[in-house]
């Protein structure tokens, strides 16, 4: 064997055995695979420890996120929320089976807050039709009457309308007197949620692409619960925010949107409400803070969907099912952090990262709704189909008493 070819050998094993012996006494260390990366797609994703890096246009905020992170990464780390939690049962599946009637006709009894724009005339899945109205003249043979504001008549006999009762407050108190009960949850006979576009009519949505880089937090509430002032106070308190709300108002008035982001008034010859420019507003900020009355499972009102719906993130206080009704990775749980300093720590340095706080979107880019798409498909903008078919399988005028 030439000389030549004995020395190599003999100088790969010395190099093979003295890399062997430092990587044993720890001198010499190889990046394992849990090792965390800069930009974590994590629940709760992991932000960079390097330099702030302050943005306020969110579409080059996405690009850099497409180019760090992207929708495949995306998907493969929250595979399980995009597929959606159906063992929850946060949320009611519905079918067509058992239909016994194929139109149905619902009178809407007394004054309500749902809006008149929900009257119509629907032609519903499953082959069927559903009025809707509060007109005794299109309606004078109802199968159902409902009652929002108004208790239900003590007693119905076989051939009288069904009597449907809705409660949409944390409270979800029957009346008693129902045959079928409305409110937000699963293990009501029909379930509606606050997500949905009825609940937000004549607003102005336009979508700012630039958000506020020296004021991070938007909130807005006008009734004044000691209980959710003193927990907005305790975080706002740490946070850079507007509050253009009667309660902790920090802007000079309610009407203070529309001097700061003229382009979210409605209709210029029109009187200005409150709730006008509440999504337009929203959306020159990164976060919003979003409190419900009362933390009770499955109560996710309006207050959270509005932050989605206007492009921003909410921080949200609630129902400790938050989850399962949102988009993967779209929402901050504030109840889940240790302390408020912690949570408006986490805010600010999610603020200061493009790449991390685009994952908050990406739901929306990428196309991953996840148990939202479920959320949307039982909320108020479907109630009257999904109203109609529990009113056909069980025989309108004719069910049993």
């Amino acid at each position: 064997m030439p000389m030549r070819y004995l020395n190599a050998m003999a100088a790969l094993l010395m190099m093979f055995f003295t890399l062997l012996i430092l990587s044993f006494t720890g001198i010499l260390e190889f990046p394992s695979a849990s090792t965390s990366m800069e930009h974590s797609i994590d629940p709760e994703p992991k932000l960079s420890d390097s330099t702030s890096d302050p943005f306020s246009d969110v579409l080059v905020a996405y690009k850099k996120w497409d180019f760090e992170v992207g929708c495949a990464r995306f998907r493969e780390n929250h595979k399980d929320a995009i597929l959606g939690n159906v063992s929850s049962g946060s949320l009611q599946e519905f079918g067509c089976g058992k239909l016994k009637m194929k139109h149905v006709k619902v009178l809407v009894k007394g004054w309500t807050w749902i809006p008149d724009n929900l009257e119509n005339l629907y032609s519903c899945r499953c082959g069927m039709t559903c009025l809707w109205t509060k007109s005794s003249v299109l309606a004078d043979s109802p199968d159902a009457l409902l009652f929002e504001t108004t208790t239900p008549p003590l007693q119905r006999r076989v051939g009288d309308p069904l009597r449907v009762y809705m409660e949409l407050e944390a409270g979800r108190k029957r009346s008693g007197r129902e045959d079928i009960f409305i409110s937000y949850h699963a293990k009501d006979d029909v379930q509606t949620t606050y997500a949905g576009s009825l609940f937000h009519n004549n607003r102005n949505y336009h979508i700012s692409p630039h958000k506020n880089n020296d004021v991070l937090v938007y909130w807005s509430s006008s009734r004044c619960l000691p209980h959710r002032d003193r927990l907005a106070k305790s975080l706002l308190d740490l946070i850079p925010h507007h509050s253009f709300g009667k309660c902790l108002n920090n802007v000079g008035g309610l009407d203070s949107a529309l001097s700061m982001y003229p382009e979210c008034v409605a209709e210029h010859n029109a009187e200005a409400k409150w709730y006008d420019h509440l999504h337009c507003a929203m959306s020159h900020y990164k976060f919003v803070l979003a409190i419900e009355n009362t933390a009770v499972e499955s109560y996710v009102t309006e207050k959270l969907f509005y932050a989605l719906d206007s492009g921003s993130v909410p921080i949200f206080f609630g129902a400790s099912n938050v989850q399962d009704f949102v988009p993967p990775h779209s929402v901050i749980d504030g109840s889940k952090f240790g302390s408020m300093q912690e949570l408006a720590a986490y805010v600010k340095r999610l603020g200061d990262d493009p790449v991390a706080y685009s994952e908050y979107h990406a739901w929306r880019r990428c196309g991953l709704m996840g148990n939202y798409g479920k959320t949307r498909a039982v909320s108020l903008d479907t109630l009257p189909c999904r109203l109609c078919e529990e009113i056909s399988r069980r025989g309108g005028k004719n069910a049993g008493v």
